[in-house]
C-alpha cells in the first residue's frame, strides 16, 4: 500500500468519523427513481446503501418505476397517459405497473444479497423486508380527469416499519397501496417516499434522481458561475416555488423540491436531491462536508461564532494535523481551553471547520490572529476570509487599530488580503520577547483604520 494512499486515506477517514457518529441509530427515507434502475445504477446503489446502513442507519427504500411502466405499456402497444404529472391508470397500466413492481423488488433483493469475496458487500449480511405499510385512496376525478387507479397515500403503518427497522432490518417499499377494500392503487414514489418520512418523522429525506441538485439560479442554464446550490434554507426554496411553474416532468425544477418542501415543513429535518448519475453520490451527500447535491433545511448548518468551551475537542482535531506538519505551532489542550474564548469558529452541521484566535495586546493597540485553519474539506470555499472578517471585527470593537500574524508557510494568502510584511522588530514587547528565531517567522501586519 504506498506511502500516498496512507498520507490521503487517514485524514480523510478521520474526518468522516462525526458524521458517522452522528448519523447513527438515524433514519433515512431513500427514493430512488426508476431512471437510476434502468441506467444500470442498482448495484452500486445497494452497495452504498448497505455500507451506510453498516455503520448504523436505519433505512426505508421507496423504489420507483416509472419508465420499467413505460416499457411495458410500450411492448403492449398501449399508450400511456399523464395528467398534472401523474400517470393516469387505466386496468392495462395497473397489470404493467405490477409486473413492473414485482420485478424490481426481486433485482433489489437479489443487489443486496450479493457477497462475493473482494466486493463491498463481502460480509454483509442485508435484510430487506417489504409488506403492506401503505394504505391508499384513489386520485379520483381532477379537473375532469379520472385517474382510475392512480392513487395516493391515506396511512403509514408506522408501527410496522419501526418494528422491521429495530429489528434491523432494511424496508423496501414499492409505490403502491391498498384500499381496506384489498383495491390496488399505483402511487408515485415521490409520494410514497415522502409520506414514510414525515410519518417517521425521519432525520433525512434523499431523493436519488435524474437531477443533479437546485442551482443557484436555476433558471440559468449550467456553468462554472452557475454551480448546484448544496444548502437551501427552507424558506428560499418555498419561495423558488412560489415563482417556478409546477413541476410536472421530473427534470423539471420544481418536481422534485415540492416534495422536500413538503417533508421539511412537516418535520423532517433534512430533505436532499442528489443525481444517480455520479458514482457514490449517497456516501457523497451524507459523509462529505458540502454534499454533491442539494439539501433543502429549515434553518442554515453554518454558523461563524465566538468559540465556547465544548469546542475544545474540535478545534484540536482541527488544528492537530498542521501541527504535525510545522504549519503551526502546537498547542496543549490546556492551553486552548484557558484560551478559548479568543477563538472564533465556523460550525457546520456539528463540525467546526474553520477556526482562529486573536490574543490583543492593548498597551500596543495591536493584536495577534493566532491558529487560523481551515479544514482540507472546506479549503477555496472562502471560510478562512470569513474567520478573518470576524478576527478584524472583534479587533476593532476592541479598539485596536491593527492586527498580526506570524507564519512560515501562507504569506502569500495574507498579502493578498491587505497585510504587509515587518520585521519582526516591530512586535509588541511582549509578544517580542516570545518570538522563536529559530522558526524564522515571518510578521504580516494588516492595518484597520
Amino acid at each position: 500500500m504506498s506511502t500516498v494512499f496512507n498520507f490521503t486515506f487517514v485524514p480523510w477517514f478521520r474526518s468522516v468519523a462525526p458524521y458517522i457518529h452522528k448519523f447513527r441509530n438515524q433514519t433515512f427515507v431513500v427514493g430512488v427513481c426508476g431512471e437510476a434502475i434502468a441506467a444500470g445504477k442498482l448495484q452500486s446503489i445497494a452497495q452504498d446503501l448497505a455500507l451506510i446502513q453498516s455503520m448504523g442507519v436505519k433505512i426505508v427504500l421507496v423504489h420507483g418505476f416509472r419508465p420499467q411502466v413505460s416499457e411495458q405499456l410500450r411492448l403492449k402497444g398501449h399508450e400511456e397517459k399523464y395528467s398534472h404529472g401523474v400517470r393516469i391508470t387505466d386496468e392495462v397500466a395497473l397489470d404493467c405497473a405490477q409486473e413492473a413492481a414485482g420485478q424490481l423488488r426481486y433485482e433489489i433483493e437479489a443487489a443486496f444479497s450479493q457477497g462475493l469475496p473482494n466486493t463491498p458487500m463481502a460480509g454483509a449480511t442485508v435484510r430487506v423486508m417489504s409488506g403492506n405499510f401503505i394504505t391508499a385512496r384513489p386520485v379520483g376525478i381532477v379537473d375532469g380527469v379520472d385517474f382510475q387507479h392512480s392513487g395516493l397515500v391515506r396511512k403509514v403503518d408506522v408501527m410496522g416499519i419501526t418494528r422491521t427497522l429495530d429489528m434491523g432490518a432494511m424496508v423496501l417499499l414499492s409505490p403502491f397501496g391498498f384500499s381496506p377494500t384489498g383495491e390496488a392503487f399505483n402511487l408515485t414514489m415521490e409520494e410514497v417516499a415522502t409520506s414514510v418520512a414525515i410519518a417517521l418523522q425521519a432525520d433525512k429525506l434523499i431523493f436519488v434522481t435524474e437531477i443533479p441538485g437546485i442551482r443557484v439560479r436555476p433558471d440559468e442554464p449550467e456553468s462554472d458561475d452557475n454551480p448546484i446550490d448544496t444548502e437551501l434554507p427552507l424558506a428560499a426554496a418555498e419561495a423558488l416555488l412560489e415563482r417556478m411553474p409546477a413541476g410536472q416532468r421530473p427534470t423539471d425544477t420544481a418536481f422534485y423540491l415540492q416534495h422536500c418542501v413538503k417533508a421539511c415543513k412537516a418535520g423532517v429535518e433534512r430533505s436532499h436531491i442528489i443525481p444517480f448519475a455520479v458514482d457514490g453520490s449517497l456516501l457523497l451527500e451524507i459523509y462529505v462536508h458540502d454534499g454533491i447535491g442539494t439539501m433543502i433545511v429549515d434553518e442554515k448548518l453554518e454558523e461563524l461564532r465566538e468559540a465556547t468551551s465544548d469546542d475544545v475537542g474540535g478545534i484540536l482535531q482541527l488544528i492537530e494535523p498542521f501541527e504535525r506538519d510545522g504549519t503551526l505551532v502546537k498547542r496543549s489542550r490546556t492551553e486552548i481551553e484557558r484560551d478559548v474564548a479568543n477563538y472564533t469558529v465556523i460550525e457546520h452541521d456539528g463540525v467546526i471547520f474553520a477556526c482562529a484566535a486573536l490574543y490583543p495586546y492593548p498597551e500596543a493597540r495591536t493584536g495577534e490572529m493566532a491558529a487560523l485553519t481551515v479544514s482540507p474539506q472546506a479549503q477555496g470555499q472562502g471560510d478562512g476570509e470569513k474567520v478573518l472578517k470576524r478576527i478584524e471585527q472583534r479587533a476593532r470593537a476592541l479598539g485596536l487599530d491593527s492586527i498580526f500574524v506570524l507564519t512560515t508557510r501562507t504569506m502569500h494568502w495574507f498579502l493578498k488580503r491587505g497585510f504587509q510584511q515587518v520585521d519582526p522588530d516591530w512586535l509588541p514587547e511582549a509578544r517580542k520577547r516570545k518570538y522563536n528565531w529559530d522558526r524564522r517567522s515571518q510578521v504580516l501586519v494588516k492595518r484597520l483604520n
